[in-house]
């Protein structure tokens, strides 16, 4: 028993041990720190890749009108007038009330195009790229622009990073969970005030944002599940249908009546039309199943003659298929709107936050050490804290960036 006066020591041991568990948290958190943040940047931004789109591409916006829209066919038929000798490869209905109908199609050259149409007067107000921000988000966070065996993998590292650095969070911050109510105030005259201001916040972000990093991480390495075979094993699929034409105007309405008459809880979100390797009218939208992609409530039609070959729903999937559709939507938060996707737009900022603060810990406390052998300027003082690991995280995002006009390229049928 200690003597009062006596100095009550820790445990031999116990000290080491967290010190282990800091210095794996400081780590991962500074060394990887630049890749860390350009993930996680771009996949916040992917989450209103459409909505950007939407911000600098006139071609999208429209002003929301009462009463019905044009009909699908009505649709179909101005891309065609618009695109005459371009194959219409998918159609889809507005995201919200004010974006155009757009219309992937495919020109003589193989290049893509995306047409945009007035849901509410059937005009088409532009044709566009195929390769627009949305797609540069996605793609560049996805998988880096590379072949997706290989960038998902390298992207989807970064979850086991993401887990680790939340784990030894939580075991570095003593009583963590009192921590939800410690909201970070600056008081102006400390000294060191920007240091803990900024560990508080990190701190704060980091408690509130831990169910958004658990989602985050569950669904990146179920991607990587998937890249290396796992995935879901495809629902029912008809017959294929050879020979049809691409139905536009009144007989593309009755292919769309037909499938409403087949399953009536339907809310058609988009349309396949049949391509060369001779799929049938795919129909497809959401219906009672939550958490899935449209593909998986489908009615397929035979253009021919408007037979339906197959109504699949949602939630007929395995369980399987179900977390395998259910991935993106809990990723990148699609399945709600607007309203889930700016809530997902917000975490993904304190999620980027959590890779500047880290780093701005870091370089406060250096800047305050008094070492002679460190870089004077912070700049290159922090650059070189970053060590070895910051040569292939540049040189990663700089691939990245030299293979998207490759993409455009290739997109244009170049």
């Amino acid at each position: 028993m200690a003597r009062q006066g006596d100095t009550v020591r820790k445990p031999p041991g116990q000290k080491g041990r967290r010190s282990v568990w800091w210095w794996m948290h400081h780590w991962l958190g500074l060394k990887l720190a630049i890749f860390m943040t350009f993930v996680v940047a771009t996949g916040t931004l992917a989450t209103l890749a459409n909505e950007i789109d939407w911000l600098v591409d006139p071609a999208q916006r429209v002003m929301p009108r009462d009463g019905p829209t044009a009909s699908w066919g009505e649709w179909a038929a101005a891309v065609k007038a618009a695109e005459p000798d371009a194959t219409i490869q998918f159609m889809s209905a507005p995201i919200d009330p004010w974006f155009a109908a757009r219309a992937v199609i495919e020109r003589p050259d193989g290049g893509l195009r995306i047409v945009y149409v007035h849901p509410w007067t059937a005009e088409v107000q532009g044709v566009h790229g195929w390769f627009n921000v949305h797609r540069f988000l996605r793609n560049t966070h996805r998988h880096l622009m590379m072949p997706i065996d290989v960038g998902v993998p390298i992207v989807c590292s970064m979850a086991l990073v993401l887990l680790i650095s939340m784990i030894t969070g939580l075991v570095t911050y003593k009583k963590f969970w009192r921590g939800f109510t410690r909201v970070p105030q600056w008081r102006a005259g400390r000294t060191g005030e920007g240091r803990r201001y900024t560990g508080d916040l990190h701190r704060f972000a980091g408690l509130w944002s831990i169910w958004f990093l658990v989602l985050i991480i569950v669904t990146s390495l179920w991607y990587v599940v998937e890249v290396f075979g796992g995935q879901a094993p495809p629902g029912p699929r008809p017959e294929v249908v050879t020979g049809a034409a691409q139905p536009i105007g009144p007989a593309l309405d009755l292919l769309i009546a037909r499938a409403q008459t087949a399953d009536p809880q339907l809310r058609i979100d988009n349309v396949n039309f049949p391509g060369d390797e001779g799929r049938g009218v795919v129909i497809a939208g959401q219906a009672e199943a939550i958490l899935v992609r449209e593909r998986t409530n489908a009615v397929w039609i035979d253009p021919r003659d408007g037979t339906v070959m197959l109504a699949a729903r949602g939630e007929d999937l395995n369980l399987h298929q179900r977390i395998s559709e259910a991935a993106d939507p809990l990723h990148f938060g699609t399945f709600g709107g607007i309203v889930t996707k700016l809530v997902w737009f917000v975490f993904g900022i304190l999620m980027t936050g959590l890779s500047v603060t880290g780093v701005m810990i870091y370089s406060l406390r250096m800047s305050r050490a008094q070492d002679e052998t460190r870089p004077r300027h912070g700049l290159v003082r922090l650059w070189t804290s970053f060590g070895p690991a910051a040569y292939p995280a540049l040189g990663l995002i700089l691939i990245s960036l030299a293979l998207t006009p490759g993409a455009v390229v290739a997109a244009a049928g170049g």
